[in-house]
């Protein structure tokens, strides 16, 4: 009795699963690994990851095993203010991967989801009714049925492959490396975050993660070598010595992984009864700090959409505007990482330009577009044409109403109540002063906008209709 089936347990699966459970579909999460691993990839949550986790409840206790918050954003190492937008988080969320890994799933006990670990999708069949899965664990291979998988399984996604989805772009350019290390104490180590620095001319870039520990990135210096070879420590402790004064001495190292800046795209979000999400989806270089918070925003953007088809109350064509809405997102975020790249190559023409751009991010509203794009605050998705027009349809309107995944109506008073009571089994109301130059707004579960209006409700009803099925 599955509706849905997850394949990959890292923070795209994990929050899509959350979503599903909170919904009440009944999900199952497939991870081929035994044990929740310790590494953590991404440092950070975006403005915009903060306030979809706030919406449901779940920022708080993330953030309390934060280790930093940073006020400013950045762009190729240059800095972006994210203090001009109307948001209650104007600032990322310093905190390893693993942290948020850990808290959403260990979450999803609460709604009686497993994370079946040690166990490997090997391959699917969908027809009309939905999805066999065929899965290797530790006791053999077995079938899982269900109505809907959904592939968050990384970038190498069998997902992917098995659909026969394309993937098009480039293979990668430059190769660089990561690790988390324990360098000797010294006088010069750091000891707050700081923006990333990407020029060796200024010597080793560190940020201090606790105990001891610091994440160290730098330049492969052999650029030829394969993506999946080790990293040595006497690479390490090369690039340790590399440039001006401080240099550093190497004691340990936690863990060090290759990445470049292959940058693809899926064609296809979805096809049939399956779909993709996070680095199943998209690849790019980690520039800005863009990763997590693109895959965690795919999987709010799905879930909902998810869970009303799963209960039968979509109204017909939704859970297409996952594609249609996500996939220009995630191509605008492989636009501007390899924009990025170009800017933090060791050129000297690359440089000059480089400060013609650092120039050009100090005029405030130069600064402000930019800054909307990588904190994901500027996200505006595409309403029906024939939805009345108002300039905040489509954007972000933060709230912190959304706990329980439905819609809300925000009003100034009860006017409009009984129109709304079809759709009260899905929808919630409000009674709040007008805000942002309107009477009334209608949310949907992701808390973007998706109709405002006036206390007479013009339109409103042809809304509900679209985003939220047939009345009662």
């Amino acid at each position: 009795m599955i509706d849905v089936i997850v394949v990959g347990a890292g923070p795209t699966g994990l929050t899509l699963a959350n979503e599903l459970g909170l919904a009440g579909v009944r999900t199952v999460v497939l991870e081929r690994t035994l044990e929740r691993g310790g590494q953590s990839r991404a440092l950070n949550l975006q403005p915009r990851t903060a306030e979809v986790l706030d919406l449901r409840g779940w920022l708080e206790p993330i953030a309390e095993q934060a280790l930093t918050t940073l006020p400013r954003g950045h762009f190729a190492g240059i800095p972006l203010d994210y203090s001009v937008f109307d948001t209650r988080f104007p600032y990322q969320v310093g905190i390893p991967q693993a942290r948020v890994e850990r808290f959403l799933e260990d979450h999803l006990a609460s709604y009686g989801i497993p994370v079946l670990r040690g166990h490997e999708l090997t391959g699917f069949v969908q027809d009309a009714d939905g999805v066999t899965a065929t899965v290797a664990g530790p006791d053999g291979t077995t079938t899982l049925r269900a109505a809907y998988l959904v592939g968050a399984d990384g970038g190498r996604s069998r997902v992917r492959r098995e659909l026969g989805v394309g993937f098009p772009g480039r293979d990668g350019r430059i190769s660089m490396v990561v690790a988390d290390i324990v360098p000797e104490p010294h006088e010069a180590l750091p000891t707050e975050w700081r923006l990333p620095v990407f020029d060796v001319r200024e010597g080793p870039f560190l940020m201090p993660l606790g105990d001891g520990v610091h994440r160290f990135l730098f330049g492969a210096p052999d650029q030829t070598v394969a993506r999946d070879a080790p990293v040595t420590a006497d690479e390490i402790r090369t690039a340790l010595t590399t440039g001006p004064a401080p240099h550093f001495t190497l004691r340990e190292v936690r863990w060090a992984s290759r990445f470049t800046d292959a940058t693809r795209q899926a064609e296809r979000y979805a096809a049939g009864r399956v779909l993709l999400a996070g680095d199943a989806a998209h690849i790019h270089f980690p520039a800005g700090g863009q990763g997590l918070n693109l895959g965690v925003q795919d999987a709010f953007n799905l879930g909902w959409k998810l869970a009303a088809t799963v209960h039968g109350h979509a109204p017909r064509g939704l859970l297409d505007t996952y594609h249609t809405e996500r996939h220009p997102v995630g191509a605008a975020v492989l636009e501007n990482t390899r924009a990025q790249v170009v800017l933090l190559h060791p050129d000297d023409d690359v440089r000059v330009l480089r400060s013609l751009v650092s120039d050009l991010l100090t005029e405030p509203a130069a600064n402000r577009r930019i800054a909307g794009m990588i904190s994901g605050l500027d996200i505006r998705y595409p309403m029906p044409p024939d939805t009345p027009t108002h300039p905040l349809l489509g954007t972000r309107h933060p709230v912190p109403h959304l706990h329980d995944a439905r819609g809300l109506l925000l009003t100034p008073s009860s006017d409009l109540t009984t129109l709304l009571t079809p759709w009260s089994d899905r929808v919630d109301h409000t009674i709040t002063p007008p805000t942002s130059g309107t009477d009334a707004l209608l949310l949907r579960p992701d808390g973007h906008v998706c109709w405002a209006g006036t206390s007479t409700g013009d339109g409103l009803e042809a809304a509900l209709e679209h985003w939220f099925g047939p009345a009662s």
